[in-house]
């Protein structure tokens, strides 16, 4: 073994001390045309000068987002919540990654804040695979129109999707990333809607991956709509299943404590689903911090997963 490789595979593994043994030698594993593919969902959560008061701002904290997703060593990244100061920081710290879907037209006229122009890039390893193809739409009854929204949509909501091929395999597969809307019940579910409809015209058996931050928990119809469609959630599919656990936090981690009945109840709002031929050998939920502080207000998540012939 190349001392290179054994150094970054012992990093990594002794960043997984909770895990239990099967999932953490899955997650450090070495990785080739069979062996498997590490996929992150990170909600960075955008950069907010409020944030900036409480310890929590971007530039307090965009050291440890980068170390954390690095320490990962992911083969593709979805993110969530990126504006365009947190998208040149990635870029530069991880130059040996492709980026798609953040260029293009603002989604709103107001420059700070939420205020719905933060977008879900897809980060992938250009060492690893090479771009088919890539596109994205807009989460409304207009998708062609930048902005538009429908459903009672608080937030305009897009979905980011890359067609890669895997060089050792020159298998082929898409990785479709997105955000769905945080206020609405049904625009969450007609968002979802659109995405499963796209994606059901790929043939069965191509590979697909969808990751996100659908704002509503396992027990929701939302995820019930993938499930009926023919996605299987990583979380259940692993060798491993983990239980339900909240992946939001507020920056607090073990300590968040919910204000309502039903926030305490919800579990993780943050997915990675698959269909298609996909084996899911290892998910994790990554809980790193440093010293009392998170590299976002949501735990990222993490699996690994392989397409068998």
């Amino acid at each position: 073994m190349k001392r290179r490789t054994f150094i970054q595979r012992l990093g990594f593994t002794a960043a997984l001390p909770w895990l239990g043994p099967a999932a953490t030698a899955a997650l450090a594993a070495p990785r080739t045309a069979e062996g498997g593919h590490i996929i992150l969902s990170c909600n960075i959560r955008v950069a907010l000068p409020e944030d900036e008061a409480t310890g929590n701002g971007w530039r307090a904290r965009r050291d440890l987002c980068i170390e954390v997703i690095r320490k990962q060593v992911p083969d593709l990244v979805c993110l969530q919540e990126v504006v365009r100061e947190q998208m040149t920081d990635l870029e530069r710290a991880f130059p040996d990654f492709g980026s798609f879907g953040f260029e293009g037209p603002e989604m709103d006229a107001r420059p700070e804040g939420y205020q719905g122009i933060a977008k879900n890039p897809i980060l992938f390893s250009r060492n690893r695979y090479d771009l088919v193809s890539a596109g994205g739409f807009w989460l409304s009854e207009t998708p062609h129109l930048p902005g538009s929204l429908s459903w009672e949509s608080a937030r305009a909501r897009h979905v980011n999707w890359v067609r890669l091929r895997d060089r050792g395999s020159q298998r082929q597969f898409r990785v479709l990333n997105t955000h769905l809307d945080h206020v609405s019940q049904r625009a969450r579910e007609e968002q979802l809607k659109m995405i499963l409809a796209e994606a059901a015209l790929y043939p069965k058996d191509f590979p697909q991956l969808l990751a996100g931050d659908f704002n509503v928990d396992a027990t929701n119809p939302v995820l019930k709509l993938a499930l009926d469609a023919g996605w299987i959630n990583t979380r259940q599919a692993a060798p491993e299943p983990r239980a339900d656990a909240p992946t939001f936090h507020g920056f607090l981690g073990e300590e968040y404590q919910p204000k309502t009945a039903a926030a305490r109840r919800r579990g993780a709002i943050d997915f990675i689903l698959a269909r298609g031929p996909v084996s899911t050998l290892a998910w994790r939920m990554v809980r790193d911090s440093r010293q009392g502080r998170y590299p976002s207000d949501h735990y990222f998540i993490a699996a690994k997963v392989a397409f068998p012939p």
